[in-house]
């Protein structure tokens, strides 16, 4: 063996001389990374909090003035005190002789349970068949269901509103939530964010299985996607619940005790306007704004996890 080579297998030493340096590595977890994720000083973490709560008073005051105009005479409704002077509970029961209040919620929360479960599932259908299937021309098609929402709402409630009149549905309920069969535009591409995300070896393996497409979709495809369904199901359970301008058109001609919740609210608006001939009875408004707003928290309140889960996984794609 050459010399060179023979130097070549000897082990190298470190000469005394020679510095090593120790660079210490935090570890995960330690108190120096958690260090990193915490505000650089005690005034930072008060700044913080301190504007955390001013805007959550600034979101809270309207809830916060509409239950304390609820509770006032009807001298006092819009005084903006936030502590009553003279508290009137008897608003409360009062209201549902002055409206039919009942009425008016039964028929919004049966609107909007039709809407928002239409929409639902046509949107998911149509969404599943984005994400699965490939074809010639998909991202042409997604594109143009894409577009459609750029048009405004005022270029389509005319073509629409004669669509309902030569099927002869004016006046019922359909108009209200029958568009929503066909699914949405922004509710399609939620879900389809959402099933790109899935794993395509289920699908696969399902497949294998003789799964039909169908079955891709109602066995795997909707049990993984309950958070994204609950998400849109809120939305538009929201959207119908809040639409007032549906109902004035389709409905505004019927009887008073089949309005909707929001019409109900402008009726009654109209109806103790002194300007009207009512009596500014408006504390009555107020309550009857108050209790309209319980579902939508009760909702809510039950479709909570769902809904920061499915908010959170939107933007997952595989």
């Amino acid at each position: 063996m050459s010399a060179p080579l023979q130097q070549l297998r000897q082990p190298v030493t470190p000469s005394p001389d020679s510095q090593t340096t120790n660079l210490v590595v935090p570890k995960r977890g330690s108190k120096f990374r958690r260090g990193l994720n915490q505000p650089k000083s005690f005034v930072a973490r008060i700044v913080l909090a301190v504007l955390l709560v001013l805007f959550s008073l600034l979101f809270l005051y309207p809830f916060a003035w509409l239950i304390a105009a609820s509770l006032k005479p009807r001298g006092e409704v819009f005084d903006n005190a936030l502590i009553p002077k003279t508290v009137v509970p008897e608003n409360y029961v009062e209201v549902w002789n002055q409206l039919p209040l009942l009425s008016w919620m039964w028929n919004s929360i049966a609107i909007a349970l039709l809407a928002a479960g239409a929409v639902a599932i046509s949107s998911s259908i149509v969404a599943f068949g984005f994400a699965y299937f490939k074809f010639p021309g998909r991202g042409l098609l997604f594109g143009l269901v894409l577009a459609t929402m750029m048009l405004p709402g005022a270029v389509t409630m005319i073509p629409i509103y004669l669509i309902w009149k030569q099927t002869g549905m004016l006046g019922t309920w359909v108009p209200l939530w029958g568009m929503n069969l066909f699914g949405s535009a922004f509710y399609i591409f939620l879900q389809r964010q959402f099933f790109l995300g899935l794993p395509k070896e289920l699908f696969e393996a399902a497949r294998l299985d003789g799964a039909n497409y169908w079955g891709l979709f109602w066995r795997i495809a909707m049990p993984l996607s309950i958070p994204s369904f609950v998400i849109v199901f809120l939305f538009e359970f929201q959207a119908s619940w809040n639409n007032l301008q549906s109902a004035l058109i389709y409905l505004n001609a019927g009887e008073v005790e089949d309005f909707t919740a929001p019409l109900g609210i402008a009726f009654a608006m109209t109806k103790y306007s002194p300007t009207a001939g009512g009596h500014g009875d408006y504390q009555y408004v107020m309550v009857a704004s108050l209790i309209v707003t319980l579902p939508m928290l009760i909702l809510f309140a039950f479709g909570q996890r769902y809904f920061i889960e499915g908010v959170a996984t939107q933007g997952r794609k595989g």
